[in-house]
C-alpha cells in the first residue's frame, strides 16, 4: 500500500510575513520618520509593558508602562528645559488609557505643584495645591477646580476651612484674619461672605486689630436671623 506524507498547510507568505514583523516582547530602540524613538516592550505591535518614549519636536520625554499604545499604569513624564539638553520632571504618577488618572504629583513650576488624585488628565478628587505666592490649598477637587471640602492656607496667615464649588467658597465655612485676631464663621455665596457671625479670637496678640470694640448684639434669638438670611441665599443658588 502506498504512503503518502500529509501535506502540510501553513498561512499565505503575505500573512506569515506580516506576523513575523510585527514587534512583540523586547526590542532594541525603534525609530519613527518623525525622529521620535521608543525602547522597550511591545505587543502585537503596539507599545505594552515598560518602556521610554521620547518625543523630539515636542522635547518631552514619557518613561513608565504602557497598555495597548498608550500609558497606563505608573510613568514619569518631563519636558526638556528650553536651551538645554536636560530633561526636568512635570508629572509621576498613574495614567490610564493615555490620561493622568488616579494618584499623582504634578510640578507646574518649581514651587508651584500639586500632589493628589487625578481623573482624564484633570485635578479630581482630594489633593493638595502649593501655589507661588505660598498658598496652600488641601481638600476636594474637580475638574481642577476646589470643588467640595477643603481648607486653603494663605501665605499671611488668613486661612479658610469650609465648602467650594467651581472654585469658589460656596456653602458653609470659616475665614480667619490672623492681622486682626477675627474669625468669621457663616454661609459663603461665589466667594462672598452673605451671612454669619464675626467674633474676636485673638485681637490682644493680632498685629493689627480692630480699632474698636463689637457693639453688644440685641437679637431676641440670633439663630433664627442666621437660618433665616441663610435660607434667602440658599433659595437663590
Amino acid at each position: 500500500m502506498p504512503f503518502f506524507k500529509p501535506i502540510k498547510k501553513g498561512l499565505p507568505t503575505s500573512v506569515q510575513k506580516d506576523i513575523d514583523s510585527q514587534k512583540n516582547g523586547l526590542r532594541h530602540t525603534v525609530y519613527s520618520v518623525s525622529g521620535n524613538e521608543y525602547t522597550g516592550e511591545w505587543l502585537e505591535n503596539k507599545k505594552h509593558g515598560k518602556g521610554i518614549q521620547i518625543w523630539k519636536k515636542a522635547g518631552a520625554t514619557y518613561d513608565g508602562e504602557w497598555k495597548s499604545g498608550k500609558r497606563d499604569g505608573y510613568g514619569t513624564y518631563s519636558v526638556l528645559i528650553p536651551g538645554s539638553k536636560q530633561y526636568t520632571r512635570k508629572y509621576s504618577g498613574e495614567w490610564k488609557n493615555g490620561k493622568k488618572n488616579g494618584y499623582g504629583t504634578y510640578f507646574y513650576t518649581s514651587s508651584a505643584v500639586y500632589e493628589g488624585e487625578w481623573k482624564e488628565d484633570q485635578r479630581s478628587g482630594w489633593g493638595r495645591m502649593y501655589y507661588e505666592n505660598g498658598d496652600i490649598y488641601e481638600g476636594e477637587w474637580m475638574n481642577h477646580k476646589n470643588h467640595g471640602q477643603g481648607i486653603i492656607r494663605f501665605s499671611n496667615g488668613n486661612w479658610y476651612e469650609g465648602s467650594w464649588r467651581d472654585g469658589k467658597r460656596n456653602g458653609d465655612g470659616k475665614f480667619y484674619y490672623s492681622d486682626k485676631g477675627l474669625l468669621y464663621e457663616g454661609f459663603w455665596v461665589d466667594g462672598i461672605a452673605k451671612c454669619g457671625t464675626l467674633v474676636d479670637v485673638g485681637r490682644d496678640t493680632a498685629p493689627a486689630p480692630p480699632k474698636y470694640q463689637f457693639p453688644k448684639l440685641c437679637l431676641a434669638d440670633m439663630e433664627l436671623v442666621l437660618r433665616e438670611a441663610k435660607s434667602a441665599y440658599q433659595d437663590h443658588c
